[in-house]
């Protein structure tokens, strides 16, 4: 008897209801519908497939993009009782002939395989002769060709429409703005596929940024209070890396640099002691990451600029996968920005697409110098509702609204109202500042009543002043894509403009004034996550048998259980296997293999006074 997708949550993976849409993405794939599923990281985008996987006949294939999320995903499945197996380049020709032997026995519910492999060789015709539950496209953004996380091959994936039209597919994503959805149904064939939304909001990290003065000073001092949990440091180059890790590791810390100049071996080396170990900070290039399943990152440190809103997003969203506090710390200053710039312009990219690249890169650093909610920026860029502030960002803690720019903000409005909606922010600058180029006066702009009415601010505080009206909704991009600047938010824009409202913002000239930017301390700057509410002793007693129950396996410890599993235990104390059975995270596979060895160490430790 078929099982149903509840029972498959609970008695597979021991959780008790489904959470945002995966009840509705899980029923319409069970189906036998195709879906785009947009998620965040953490959100449980994985049983969105496995599930259905479980409940349709056939084998599911999962396409995947690297071999430690292959790994990952097969140990946990195959923890919790789930026929599961990977074919990539890392595997042994024996154990790859044993994946073959069970598939074709139609012995496995998912079959994990990376895009190079699936495309490559006769895995697809010899995949047409066999039952298929579904196929599930993992990081499904990575077919985005300007994307930060871009794969070649998966613009392949294509074919799984043509030749397995009748075969449900799940595309998946954590990170997609509207114009790479647009662009990952285009490419992958989803045009009939349902699409669901969960909201992108991470409420436990907590988004801390400041000015950059010293980063070295800066970066160690922020760390210092993360000693003991595992984090991530991104850097912009390989030099950075390498400095930065020397930096922490003189300092006592277990950091170790990650980044394509190094030899494979090192590489491997050192993501199997990220994954495997506790405590140990990565310092990286955006080379690493992606794809991680490891939930216990605490925090994820930016010293330099990412490329995009949608990369930071998508590389803080590594810390606090398992829900519990993390932190997304930065530090950013003017001179991240030049080669930003300068990657963009160098490209072979046509120059419309160049014109997208600069303003997503202005849309993250309208996002570095806001004076508002960075979350609520965030998720508005995201294309999610406004909602209120998140309490959980460094302006939300620190409050300092900056200084009053109501009336350069309505010189700015009024610049792009009488310049026709058609310019972007170089040219409004120019004419608010008085310009005399030849272009200005071919467009009659000399002429106009806002010209060169703007001389309170200088260049760059004018620069920054349209990027945060931009962040903040009251302007927008035109639709044409030639990026000229429009109103935006009627309800915003209209007050502003009859003087009804007040705008406060802080703008460059404010900078050295900014709350904490000499150090990484500030609010929320102390350790990311405790259990302060459970027994320490208990708590310490149940991760030491669980690493020796991973290190037995070579497995990460996560796949044994999850940090907040076994905090839920110490809280519980549970003294039978039914009690421990009713803990999230404890299905009948993981019951049966560790339930009286869990009970025992409950049991070793005396319950505190």
């Amino acid at each position: 008897m078929t099982p149903t997708p509840k029972q498959v949550l609970r008695e597979v993976f021991g959780y008790d209801a489904f959470r945002g849409p995966q009840a509705a993405i899980v029923e319409h794939v069970c189906a036998g519908g195709s879906a785009l599923v947009l998620m965040p990281t953490g959100g449980g985008k994985s049983l969105c497939y496995q599930i259905p996987a479980l409940c349709r006949s056939g084998t599911a294939v999962v396409v995947s993009p690297l071999i430690a999320l292959m790994q990952d995903q097969v140990g946990a499945l195959r923890q919790a009782g789930v026929r599961a197996a990977a074919l990539h380049s890392a595997e042994s020709a024996d154990a790859a002939s044993t994946t073959w032997r069970e598939l074709q026995a139609g012995q496995l519910d998912l079959l994990y395989v990376s895009p190079e492999r699936l495309l490559n060789g006769d895995l697809i015709e010899r995949l047409a002769d066999l039952p298929l539950a579904l196929f599930a496209i993992d990081e499904a953004h990575c077919v985005s060709q300007w994307g930060h996380d871009f794969r070649p091959e998966y613009l392949q994936l294509a074919v799984l429409a043509e030749r397995f039209a009748a075969i449900p597919r799940i595309a998946l994503t954590a990170t997609a703005d509207p114009r790479t959805r647009a662009e990952i149904v285009a490419r992958l064939g989803l045009e009939q596929a349902a699409t669901f939304i969960d909201s992108f909001d991470r409420p436990n990290i907590r988004y801390l940024l400041r000015d950059k003065t010293e980063p070295r000073r800066q970066l160690l001092d922020f760390v210092a209070n993360q000693q003991g949990h595992s984090g991530i440091v991104y850097a912009r180059s390989r030099k950075r890396v390498e400095e930065f890790a020397s930096t922490l590791k003189a300092a006592g810390h277990d950091a170790l640099p990650y980044h394509a100049g190094l030899s494979p071996e090192r590489r491997s080396a050192a993501l199997e002691r990220f994954r495997l170990g506790s405590g140990v900070v990565v310092v990286a290039t955006i080379a690493f990451g992606m794809g991680i399943d490891k939930p216990d990152v605490r925090f994820v440190a930016h010293v330099d600029l990412p490329k995009s809103l949608e990369a930071y997003y998508q590389e803080t969203g590594r810390a606090g996968r398992d829900g519990l506090p993390a932190i997304a710390w930065m530090v950013h200053g003017s001179g991240d920005v030049p080669p930003l710039r300068r990657f963009i312009d160098d490209s072979d990219a046509d120059p419309a697409q160049k014109r997208i690249e600069h303003g997503r890169l202005n849309a993250l650093i309208g996002f570095a110098e806001a004076s508002s909610c960075r979350r609520r920026i965030l998720l508005r860029y995201l294309g999610e509702a406004d909602g209120s502030d998140c309490g959980n960002c460094d302006v939300c803690l620190e409050p300092n609204q900056g200084t009053d720019v109501t009336e350069p903000a309505r010189k700015a409005l009024s610049a792009v109202y009488r310049t026709g909606g058609r310019f972007g922010a170089a040219h409004l600058v120019d004419v608010l500042l008085g310009g005399d180029t030849a272009r200005i006066r071919s467009l009659g702009h000399d002429q106009l009543g806002v010209h060169g009415i703007g001389k309170e601010l200088d260049r760059g505080q004018w620069r920054s002043l349209f990027r945060q009206l931009s962040a903040r909704g009251y302007l927008v991009a035109a639709a044409d894509g030639h990026g000229g600047l429009q109103f935006g938010d009627d309800a915003l824009v209209r007050p502003l403009l009859r003087g009804e409202t007040r705008l406060d913002m802080r703008l460059p000239s404010a900078a050295k004034d900014r709350r904490g930017a000499a150090g990484g301390g500030g609010a929320g700057a102390g350790p990311a996550a405790g259990a302060d509410t459970v027994d320490p002793g208990l708590l310490a007693a149940l991760k030491a048998w669980r690493l020796e129950q991973a290190r037995q396996q070579g497995l990460p410890p996560y796949v044994v259980f999850h940090d907040r599993t076994l905090i839920a235990i110490a809280e519980r104390r549970p003294t039978a296997l039914d009690e421990l059975a009713g803990i999230t995270g404890i299905g009948t596979a993981k019951l049966a293999s560790y339930g009286e060895a869990v009970l025992a160490v409950v049991g070793s430790q005396t319950a505190p006074a």
